[in-house]
């Protein structure tokens, strides 16, 4: 009877659980979403000519924002202006360097072309036998290359179960193994402990035999 109870515990949690986890996050997400249309006039707000507020509201209003202002950035006038106000950022200290940072970021992540978070890396870390996932953010500097006996490149080691922080290592290329496995699958076995492991693909059990 105790191993029927425990097996009709474990059915229900592996139903509830990933869908509590899902709602709150999501509802957390639309809730500072929603957190832009203090943007706006108060009486243009919902609340004022409806009485009350509209969830998921806002997560529009982001979107709309983004996208004109994606629109307005991709101009030749709108490249003018942006130049314009980055070239009045430039020149404030400390900001300069914290905006230069993130947009530098933001332009390798984002970016259809770079080599950045695009593959999933396999390295002998933190001693060799052991070994733990990585992902290639670049190649290492030119300093870098000059002053190391071989290539090397640029990984990002994050950490578990929060994948936002981590640790950068310069690596021999010849030292780290390319996996078949994706991004979003990598994430998922970081986030869950190991637990999410991803199925192998045909094509990779396909290159290995």
């Amino acid at each position: 009877m105790g191993a029927l109870l425990r097996r009709y515990l474990i059915a229900g949690l592996l139903v509830w659980v990933p869908l509590v986890i899902t709602v709150v996050v999501i509802r957390a997400l639309v809730d500072f979403m929603d957190r832009s249309l203090l943007l706006l006039p108060s009486g243009w707000r919902p609340e004022a000519w409806l009485g009350y507020a509209i969830p998921g509201l806002g997560l529009l209003l982001t979107v709309t924002i983004v996208l004109v202002t994606g629109l307005f950035a991709a101009n030749m006038f709108g490249r003018r202006v942006v130049a314009v106000w980055e070239s009045l950022l430039s020149r404030i200290p400390l900001v300069r360097h914290i905006y230069g940072a993130v947009k530098q970021v933001a332009e390798t992540v984002f970016s259809s072309s770079g080599d950045a978070f695009r593959k999933v890396l396999l390295i002998e870390y933190p001693r060799k036998g052991i070994w733990t996932l990585a992902f290639q953010t670049g190649n290492g500097s030119a300093e870098v290359q000059r002053r190391t006996a071989e290539e090397v490149i640029t990984v990002f080691v994050p950490t578990t179960p929060n994948p936002t922080s981590g640790f950068i290592m310069m690596v021999p290329r010849n030292a780290v193994q390319e996996l078949e496995m994706s991004v979003e699958d990598a994430l998922k076995l970081i986030v869950s402990l190991g637990v999410v492991a991803p199925r192998e693909s045909d094509a990779a059990r396909l290159n290995e035999a």
